[in-house]
Order: C-alpha cells, then sequence, then structure tokens
C-alpha cells in the first residue's frame, strides 16, 4: 500500500532519504523561486553555504547569485530570495540559489532516491508523478528558526489530501492531523503567518502577492539531482520516471 508522512525543516529529511521520495517545500520563497525561475528558462543550482555558492559558480556561465541568509540579501549577491526578482531576470541565466531554509533542506535531502522541488505553483503535477512513480513519500517543509511554518505544512498537506483521496495512507496520526488542519483552507489564510507579515514589514509585499496569486499555474515537476533542479513538463516527467524503482 502507498503511504505518506508529512514533517519540517531541514534537519527531518536524513529520516527519510533511504526509504522515501522526498518533496521540499519552502513556499515563502525559496520552492517558489526554484519553479519559477525554471518555469522562465533559467537554470538553477541550490546551495548550503556561501562557501559552496562561490565554488559552484566558479564552474557556471552567467551567473545570478540569488538568495538570502536571517532574510537578508549576501554581500555581493544580485538578487534577494524573490520570486518576483528572478521572473524579472532577462534571457536565460545560471542562478546560485541560497536561502536560510529552503535550499538547506535541499542539501539535507541528498543521497535520497528521488528528490522533488514543489510549491503552490506545481501542486498537481507533483500530485501525479509521486502517484505514478513511488509508494513511499515524505512531504518536508523547510521551517524557520526550528519551527514549522504554516506555508510549508499548508502545502504538504494540501498533496497530503490529494494522495489520501486516490487510496494512499498516512504513516502517523501526525501526518493525518496535518492533513484535517488545511482541509479546506483557503491559501489567503497564509497571509496571517509569520513569514508574509515579514514580507510586509520588510517591504517585499511584491513577493507575498507572486506566491498567492500564483497557484497550480505550473503544470510541471522540479526535480533535484543533487546539483541542479530541472523542471520536467508534467506528461514528461511521469514518463521519464515512471520506470523507477518505485521509493
Amino acid at each position: 500500500m502507498s503511504s505518506f508522512v508529512i514533517d519540517s525543516l531541514p534537519e527531518s529529511a536524513g529520516q527519510y532519504r533511504q526509504s522515501h521520495a522526498l518533496v521540499v517545500v519552502d513556499v515563502f520563497r525559496a520552492t517558489t523561486v526554484v519553479v519559477t525561475a525554471l518555469s522562465c528558462g533559467h537554470r538553477v543550482y541550490p546551495v548550503a553555504t556561501l562557501d559552496e555558492a562561490m565554488l559552484v559558480a566558479g564552474h557556471l556561465p552567467n551567473v545570478v547569485f540569488a538568495g538570502e541568509q536571517d532574510g537578508v540579501k549576501p554581500g555581493g549577491f544580485d538578487l534577494n530570495n524573490s520570486p518576483v526578482g528572478v521572473e524579472a531576470i532577462e534571457g536565460s541565466r545560471s542562478i546560485v540559489l541560497l536561502t536560510s531554509a529552503g535550499t538547506k533542506l535541499l542539501a539535507a535531502a541528498r543521497g535520497a532516491s528521488a528528490i522533488y522541488v514543489a510549491c503552490l505553483r506545481n501542486l498537481t503535477a507533483t500530485t501525479e508523478l509521486l502517484v505514478a512513480s513511488h509508494t513511499r513519500v515524505a512531504l518536508i517543509g523547510a521551517g524557520t528558526r526550528g519551527m514549522p511554518r504554516p506555508e510549508d505544512q499548508l502545502v504538504c498537506a494540501w498533496i497530503g489530501e490529494r494522495l489520501q483521496s486516490l487510496g494512499w495512507t498516512a504513516e502517523n496520526e501526525r501526518t493525518v492531523e496535518e492533513v484535517e488542519r488545511y482541509r479546506g483552507a483557503s491559501v489567503q489564510l497564509l497571509r496571517s503567518s509569520p513569514s508574509a507579515r515579514y514580507l510586509e514589514e520588510s517591504d517585499q509585499v511584491g513577493d507575498l502577492e507572486f506566491v498567492l496569486s500564483h497557484v497550480d499555474d505550473v503544470n510541471a515537476v522540479g526535480i533535484f539531482n543533487g546539483q541542479q533542479v530541472s523542471l520536467l513538463p508534467a506528461a514528461a516527467g511521469v514518463a521519464e520516471l515512471a520506470a523507477g524503482d518505485g521509493s
């Protein structure tokens, strides 16, 4: 029987690397930035540290540095961790992305048999690929400062609810509770989250509105190979991965 679990925080990934396909969620804003950048034709390289950012960038052409550390754009970076910012980049660029939680979670997921990048934008495509390709899935929200964030848990819960409706089983009571907590919730609920308030208070309302107004509008799946995230159209993604190992 197929099953799923919902968890949170970068430190959680290690519990599931050997047994589950991993879905990484950081709605405000890392995974939204990744999916947005890829849908605009850019290449995305998530990194866990400033040193790794410099190392990776040294091997890439036409690099844009994007991201934040503790909410602040690092010195020398071109952009903050901003979906509005990456959507405005012209041409096709290599984006090295460093964030406080989301890219750390992606780095912590390295070694899993399959790692997916999800946000509000690609809910359906991600769910369809999971159903076609796997039997055990961990949906992990990035959280912040040791605490889950409602926006990440909502996306995990919505994917989990869709899996449940297709006969999948929640692996523990906490997962059941997460799905029920956000069942039927409006995306506007996220306006009251601490992350949303931070964006408002730091004059980054454009990113907040971008996230809340782009729901299930990208019919593609973000796939992380440990170095680079690629975006596969939903049908192609299912076709390419349906012959996987079923983890």
